[in-house]
């Protein structure tokens, strides 16, 4: 079965510090708007199969997406049970994105993960297929995404799951992506967005560059592209914010979501950036019409 996350989606972590009853309406409302994905990370908010219950519960049309559920928080067979279970009960609308990376002050209560990246998931990726489950099955599985960065990572993406999740990265890495997945894989890139007057945006913007530029693996990718010591010191220089993250008005934004599906990306999720407390439903709004129309 093969999901419809059209064009262009949602991405976003706001909703682990709000309400249950608060994600429910504000999901519901981005699928009245049209947005074709809700996609969401998983850090230490809500687990991700139950964020993904509740969103699934409150909608009727979009697809939910994990962007990703960390393979350090679960075993094989727990990540297995949850992606079958939603499969069955939400049939052609759960996506399962899968990643996790290691840190160097890595919290207590993570599985213990030893090992190079791409033999780690793959190990991952054969005991969720060899999971003994039990109840009922889905019709079709759910589809699989990786979230590669790298040549390694991308191509295991294309051999054992449906494509990639590429998080964090500029246009130019979308196409390399492309590239190294074929013309088959799906391919459904993050965007990072601010709607700000442009000195203001690109302070948000320098600022969630500054939490995610200390990252190893992503480090690692933004070097691969040519990035280097000056552009990834304290806060990224101006090229890399102003490649990671596209600020200013509807027009602005559009831009370059157009960019990023022009380079070969199939779906781009827009992940908002705000100085503002809350979800970001008026931005949400905004910008619905202009990007359904892409």
């Amino acid at each position: 079965m093969s999901v419809d996350l059209g064009r262009v989606g949602v991405w976003t972590f706001a909703f682990d510090g709000r309400p249950a009853t608060e994600v429910r309406e504000a999901a519901a409302e981005l699928d009245e708007l049209g947005y074709g994905a809700i996609w969401f990370g998983e850090a230490f908010g809500r687990e991700a199969f139950t964020q993904a219950a509740l969103l699934l519960g409150a909608t009727g049309r979009l697809t939910v997406a994990t962007g990703i559920a960390n393979i350090f928080l679960r075993d094989p067979i727990a990540m297995a049970a949850g992606e079958r279970t939603l499969a069955e009960a939400f049939p052609g609308r759960f996506l399962l994105g899968l990643g996790g990376h290691r840190t160097t002050d890595q919290p207590p209560g993570l599985l213990p993960h030893h090992g190079r990246p791409v033999p780690t998931m793959r190990a991952y990726l054969d005991a969720m297929d060899q999971a003994p489950l039990q109840g009922p099955a889905p019709a079709e599985p759910s589809p699989r995404l990786l979230a590669a960065l790298g040549p390694g990572m991308l191509k295991l993406a294309a051999e054992r799951t449906r494509g990639a999740h590429p998080y964090f990265v500029p246009v130019e890495h979308t196409a390399r992506a492309r590239q190294a997945l074929g013309s088959d894989a799906l391919l459904a890139v993050e965007q990072t967005v601010v709607l700000d007057r442009p000195e203001r945006a690109r302070e948000v913007a320098r600022g969630f560059v500054s939490g995610y530029g200390q990252a190893r693996h992503q480090v690692e990718n933004l070097r691969r592209l040519g990035f280097g010591d000056d552009d990834l010191a304290e806060g990224g220089s101006d090229r890399l914010v102003d490649a990671l993250v596209a600020y200013g008005d509807v027009e602005d934004v559009v831009r370059r979501v157009r960019e990023q599906l022009d380079a070969g990306a199939d779906h781009v999720c827009v992940q908002v950036l705000s100085a503002e407390e809350g979800l970001p439903l008026r931005q949400w709004r905004e910008l619905a019409p202009a990007l359904l129309e892409l």
